[in-house]
């Protein structure tokens, strides 16, 4: 398709829908996924207050902050644009600023999230080569091979990347509790991702995604989903274990761990994409965001 014909085609889709031609700020800005992008760089900011036992340097907790925010940002968008196919196909993502032809050529969005990147990965360098390869790493694990069964597996070193550069950041070095921490992510990242697509199982077959967990048997992805729950709150117990966090941690840990086995038996039972999408979002903020809330939150009470 010609960059001529993709601009007519936006300009016909506002024409029929009433609305003003794309361009705007918002699509440019909603492009980069800004829920997913804060909890990344909210993650990371946390693992440097971990890496600091509660007291990282307040200079180098706002250059990683910027450096995770427009890293993982960029990276969102990155990935926006190499599924803008697919999106397009689906009922959930159709209206996405791409799919939706919001932003006309899509190109546009491509140059201005690579820009994000570049910057990111330029200030991960001066924050400390580890960070920068770490950041490289997880923006080109996001970015190969999207809509395939190894995307989840390459989504997990794309999660742990703000972990990992925020840690590295204080510490210069690596130990057992950032992989932990990575391990805790990489369990993570299959559990919250598989559970949304078992909810729209049907979206993502007709739009052509034919890959685990849309491919088995709704009951037996489930199954798998409950396991994962099981060996999730394994490894936010270890993490416990290894790091020595403390009682508080302890008992949230516990909890948030038993929440999302229910979540994830109570889907068992029902085979609802209702319950699998209340997997999804509770496996977000609630949970994933609390755990590391509560991680920093050792070192202060």
């Amino acid at each position: 398709m010609t960059e001529a014909t993709e601009a007519a085609q936006g300009t016909f889709v506002y024409e029929l829908s009433g609305k003003p031609q794309g361009k705007g700020i918002i699509d440019y800005i909603t492009v980069l996924k800004p829920r997913e992008t804060a909890l990344l760089a909210f993650i990371g900011v946390c693992s440097a207050i971990i890496a600091g036992q509660g007291s990282a340097p307040w200079d180098v907790l706002l250059f990683a902050l910027v450096a995770i925010t427009l890293g993982s940002a960029g990276a969102n968008g990155v990935t926006n644009y190499l599924d803008r196919g697919v999106d397009a196909r689906m009922t959930r993502t159709h209206l996405r600023s791409l799919p939706a032809k919001r932003i006309v050529p899509a190109r546009k969005a491509l140059v201005w999230s690579v820009f994000l990147v570049l910057v990111a990965l330029t200030l991960a360098w001066f924050l400390h080569p580890l960070a920068f390869v770490f950041g490289l790493s997880g923006t080109v694990a996001a970015s190969v091979f999207r809509k395939r069964v190894m995307c989840v597996i390459q989504g997990g070193i794309a999660g742990c990347a703000p972990v990992l550069i925020g840690y590295v950041a204080v510490t210069h070095r690596l130990d057992m509790t950032v992989l932990f921490l990575c391990i805790l992510i990489a369990v993570w990242i299959p559990l919250h991702v598989w559970s949304v697509m078992v909810a729209h199982r049907e979206d993502y077959l007709q739009a052509g995604v034919a890959y685990f967990p849309v491919t088995w048997k709704a009951e037996d992805a489930i199954k798998f989903l409950l396991a994962l729950s099981v060996l999730l709150y394994a490894a936010s117990i270890a993490l416990w274990a290894v790091g020595n966090f403390g009682w508080l941690y302890f008992g949230i840990a516990n909890i948030l761990g038993i929440i999302m086995v229910y979540a994830n038996y109570n889907l068992l039972k029902s085979s609802t994409s209702r319950d699998a999408w209340k997997v999804y979002k509770l496996s977000a903020f609630p949970y994933l965001g609390l755990i590391f809330t509560v991680l920093c939150l050792n070192f202060w009470v």
